[in-house]
């Protein structure tokens, strides 16, 4: 034996030594690290129930409702499918802005279209509550478009304003 052989053997056997010291020995762990260690029967059998591997879909499903992202997945897939609720000529003259407390607020081309959805409101809310039970949608509301403000801009002044001037 040459010397080269004798430290590769004391290296591995040094290696072997620290690893020992570092983990351990099966006569040195607990009971409990013991009962751990110890296998059930059957539990590593191939083909056994509940070894199959599920779908994606599924451990989403699991992993939504664990972390509870429910209802904001479930608000933002309403706030997306908009046009699927009302319909597509309804949605292009109104569109979902936000959901705040359980009130889903929309905003509308006109004032015309604002009330025609305040008239169709009941069936709205039924269509999502069927639709999108963990959204907790309560109400809706439906806004026209906003009018100007004659308050703020380059023409107005401090004070009551104008009262009667026309007469």
């Amino acid at each position: 034996m040459s010397d080269d052989d004798s430290i590769e053997r004391d290296e591995h056997v040094a290696v072997y030594l620290r690893f020992r010291q570092v983990f351990g020995t099966a006569a040195g762990r607990s009971a409990m690290a013991r009962k751990r260690k110890t296998k059930k029967e059957g539990a590593s059998v191939p083909f056994a129930a509940g070894r199959d591997p599920h779908g994606i879909g599924d451990i989403m499903d699991v992993l939504t409702v664990k972390m509870g992202w429910t209802s904001s997945l479930a608000k933002s897939d309403l706030l997306s499918s908009w046009a699927s609720i009302v319909g597509d000529e309804t949605a292009e003259h109104s569109e979902p802005v936000g959901i705040e407390e359980g009130v889903l607020a929309v905003r509308c081309d006109s004032t015309a279209w604002a009330t025609q959805l305040r008239l169709m409101r009941s069936q709205v809310t039924t269509t999502i509550a069927q639709r999108y039970p963990d959204a907790g949608i309560d109400s809706v509301r439906f806004d026209g478009p906003n009018a100007p403000s004659w308050k703020r801009g380059p023409r107005s002044i401090p004070g009551r304003g104008p009262r009667d001037t026309y007469g």
